[in-house]
């Protein structure tokens, strides 16, 4: 039986109705949320995440700010930026679009960003209460990955739950979230033995290895709920998850598809962590 596609197209456009319904009510008592996004350099692929945010806050009815500077920005210029922005009541949230050229550090960055307006999650206290199950903003992608697993409809209390790859910004946090709701998680990586035994055993799979179609149906559990965090350009210029989708999805319950799974929620979650954000600064909560 070919698995069910879990749209995030669809997820992330039901989100963002309710979003918009919440912002409304918020402008009746003088809130507007505010997202500043810093830029820096011309990596094509951050310009085209940041055009996408810019896009998806005007039409929440967020107030947008982007902020480009040049790649030979210094670290302090870049420091100051943010320092002014955390000083400033009409931001609610800031996001550093990551990569930064190489002559600055992203820990010192992301340390700068106030607590309170890090709607990307990174900061060191917002991980640290992910990590002790604390009241914190969540990091979008692995937040986005539990929204999907959820309108499945599968309860994940008590499942077995496989997450490859160990990145701070995918890995980690998606195996503390879903500790969270009391599923026993597995993390495999690189030195990881068996791999695909393991993995084999997963009622959910969580795929963000950064490597085109490496996991096939040899991995996947027949019924399993299969979450493909994975963006991989082919050499035909297509886009693949780390995911091979046509033959998993054969032995899946459900599977995300790429581009139109996982992608869409991750800017989604964004927007829902500037109005929390905006919500908890003028205490509307």
């Amino acid at each position: 039986m070919t698995a069910a596609i879990i749209s995030g197209k669809q997820v992330s456009e039901e989100i963002r109705i309710s979003i918009a319904q919440e912002v409304a009510e918020l402008a009746k008592r003088g809130v507007k949320p505010g997202l500043a996004v810093i830029l820096v350099g011309e990596d094509p692929g951050s310009q085209v995440y940041v055009r996408n945010k810019e896009k998806s806050c005007i039409s929440l009815g967020f107030h947008s700010e982007v902020h480009k500077l040049d790649e030979s920005t210094s670290q302090e210029e870049l420091l100051a930026l943010v320092a002014e922005l955390n000083g400033r009541d009409d931001i609610d949230g800031i996001l550093v679009q990551l990569p930064l050229p190489k002559h600055i550090e992203e820990k010192a960055v992301i340390d700068a960003i106030s607590v309170e307006k890090d709607v990307d999650g990174f900061h060191p206290v917002n991980v640290g209460n992910l990590v002790i199950g604390a009241d914190s903003l969540l990091p979008c992608t692995p937040a986005g990955v539990i929204e999907l697993i959820k309108r499945t409809g599968t309860g994940m209390a008590g499942k077995h739950a496989v997450v490859i790859g160990r990145s701070n910004i995918v890995g980690k946090p998606v195996s503390l979230l879903l500790q969270r709701e009391n599923a026993t998680v597995t993390m495999c990586h690189s030195r990881t033995a068996n791999m695909q035994e393991i993995s084999r055993q997963a009622d959910i799979l969580v795929v963000a290895i950064g490597r085109a179609n490496f996991i096939d149906a040899s991995y996947v559990k027949p019924g399993a709920v299969v979450i493909d965090v994975g963006m991989n350009r082919l050499d035909n210029g297509k886009l693949a998850g780390d995911v091979d989708y046509e033959s998993a999805k054969e032995v899946a319950g459900y599977i995300t598809p790429v581009p139109g799974g996982v992608g869409p929620m991750t800017i989604t979650m964004l927007m829902s962590n500037t109005l929390i954000a905006a919500k908890r600064r003028h205490g509307l909560e």
